[in-house]
């Protein structure tokens, strides 16, 4: 009986290897596999690179340091969003848009599920946007 027990033992951890293995590796990985897309339903305003609407500083000179040129397809995003990979040189399509655009800025940290729209010195066009919802998709940035 006791060579019965251990060769069930055996067999059994033998057939659990593979699960032990995946679920130690998994605390090694992103919570999304590589290259697989996330699609969020998100509130989309407009901003614009003019002293009005910065604090201090350069309003060209986003979060991250990026120069911003009117005309780029650019987007600020919310801290908890780039929590979720989408972060600094991600990709985004904008359901309803035309083009990619690319995280270029982040926003205030009070700010939860929003993205802004970057639109150059087009103050008028950003007031017409105003506050929208919005689908947008990306792939989330691995991280290091």
């Amino acid at each position: 009986m006791h060579t019965t027990i251990r060769s069930l033992y055996k067999s059994g951890l033998t057939l659990l290897w593979p699960l032990i293995i995946t679920v130690v590796l998994s605390g090694f990985t992103n919570h999304k596999a590589s290259g697989q897309s996330i699609t969020l339903e998100v509130t989309a305003m407009a901003y614009n690179s003019v002293k009005s609407q910065t604090k201090a500083g350069d309003p060209a000179i986003t979060a991250w340091g990026d120069r911003l040129k009117p005309g780029m397809k650019v987007i600020a995003v919310s801290r908890d969003l780039i929590k979720m990979g989408l972060s600094h040189n991600t990709e985004v399509k904008i359901e309803g848009l035309d083009g990619v655009y690319v995280v270029k800025d982040k926003m205030n940290k009070r700010w939860k599920k929003k993205i802004d729209i970057y639109m150059g010195h087009d103050v008028k066009a950003a007031r017409r946007w105003g506050r929208r919802k919005v689908t947008i998709t990306f792939r989330p940035d691995p991280g290091p």
